[in-house]
Formats: structure tokens, sequence, C-alpha cells
């Protein structure tokens, strides 16, 4: 199995917090950067690749420094196009079942360990996420920023859509498992779409809706945070830090 870390952004909400690197070198507890943190969980997977855009070559050099074994992909047009671009890029590298995370989310690496072992693909749910989205935001930002989710006994039904009258379960959280055969299937259909643009979630959504790939979920209740801000940077940094401190 690989391991597919997506940081090709600039991270522009996080001002000069973040200017000179990628957010996998945001420094998230004492002198840990994220990489230092995720970094635990490379030894469970044959292969780690991260896809670099924004300082390309400043981030690569870090990440080589720290770890020469694992393969970077580059994506030019990190400006221009979104998480699913950076994803097919690895394409040619793609040899197994993967694992794909989003370089700025923080979570508990259970969470890692646990999916893995399950067959098939996967979307782990994160259940606790509206009582980290009010140390966020207000209620009226969060049923603005959240996003719809519906299940059934085994899968996922939809994902991304706006929130209608009641929160959902659960919200995604950057983290996706999908089996070789899945990953070529939505290949396929991403360059059917043509659109470099589209949002993760929304791209899942459409592949659901088509019946291109079948998801299935796990509920978790964890440690989990999202830095997509300057407040969410502050809030991570506290929040991580009682957690490593229980």
């Amino acid at each position: 199995m690989q391991l597919i870390i997506l940081a090709s952004g600039k991270g522009s909400r996080l001002g000069k917090i973040h200017n000179y690197s990628s957010k996998l070198f945001l420094k998230i507890y004492k002198k840990i950067t994220t990489f230092d943190y995720l970094h635990e969980c490379f030894s469970k997977f044959k292969e780690t690749i991260i896809v670099l855009g924004f300082k390309y070559h400043v981030n690569k050099e870090k990440i080589l420094k720290k770890n020469k074994k694992i393969k970077i992909v580059r994506n030019k047009k990190y400006k221009s196009t979104n998480m699913v671009e950076s994803l097919f890029l690895t394409k040619k590298k793609v040899n197994s079942d993967i694992v794909i995370l989003y370089s700025d989310v923080i979570f508990d690496l259970d969470i890692i360990y646990q999916i893995i072992k399950i067959k098939g693909s996967l979307l782990p749910i994160n259940t606790g996420w509206l009582r980290f989205w009010k140390l966020r935001m207000n209620y009226n930002k969060i049923k603005k920023d959240a996003e719809d989710l519906k299940i059934n006994n085994k899968y996922i039904i939809s994902l991304g859509g706006k929130l209608k009258k009641k929160f959902p379960i659960g919200q995604f959280m950057g983290i996706l498992k999908l089996s070789l055969k899945d990953f070529k299937k939505l290949y396929i259909f991403y360059k059917i779409l043509n659109n470099k643009k589209i949002q993760m979630t929304h791209f899942l959504n459409l592949a659901l809706e088509k019946k291109i790939i079948k998801l299935k979920y796990k509920k978790f209740n964890k440690f989990w945070v999202e830095i997509d801000s300057k407040k969410d940077y502050f809030l991570s940094k506290k929040l991580l830090n009682n957690v490593l401190h229980k």
C-alpha cells in the first residue's frame, strides 16, 4: 500500500505564518512540524509520495533531507488546479492500493492504522466534527462552510453538498483510501470530466452518482484538526498540546 500526501497549495489564508514553504512544515508542537508528526505513519506503507507545487524546490529539499526514500511529484499548475489534479499527477507512480492525505490535517494516527486493515475503498468520517468547528467559527459560518454527508448501512450515498436543515453525522477529514482498481476508474472519470478545478468532495460525489465506484465508510470520534486559517493554526497547536499531554 502507498501513501499519497497532497501538499501543492500555497495556503494563502495563513498569511505570513507559512509563506515560505508548504503547510507540511508548519510548527504544530514545539519544533515538531506537520511533516514530523505524519512521518510516524510512513513506515506502514511500502512507499510515500508527496505532491508539491508552491515553493517546490524549497519543500523538496526539506523533505528529502528528512527522508530520501520519499517520492516527489510536481504540480506545476498548482495555482490554477485543485487537489484532484494533484492526486492524478501521481498516476505513473501508483501501483497498489493508496491512502490519500491532505497536508493540512492533523489527527490521531490510529485512524490510519485502522483503515489500512480494511479491504476496498473507504472514507473515514469524523463524527466529532461539530465540537471542533464550534471552536473555529460561529453557527452561521458552520452552516455555510460544512458539507452535507449521507450514508446507508454500508456506504457513502453522497457528500459535498450544501447543508439543508440538519447537521450531518460526520464530515470528510481530508483522508481517503482507494483500491488500485478504483483509483484507475476515477482517473479515467476525471479525464472525461475535464475539469481541473473541481473540488475533491464534489468529484467523489459525482463519481458516486455515476456509480463509478462505491465508498465504504468508517466512523471516528478521535482527535482531528484542519489548518485552514490563522485561527485554525493557533487552535490546532493548543489542541495538539492538550492531546500530547494527556
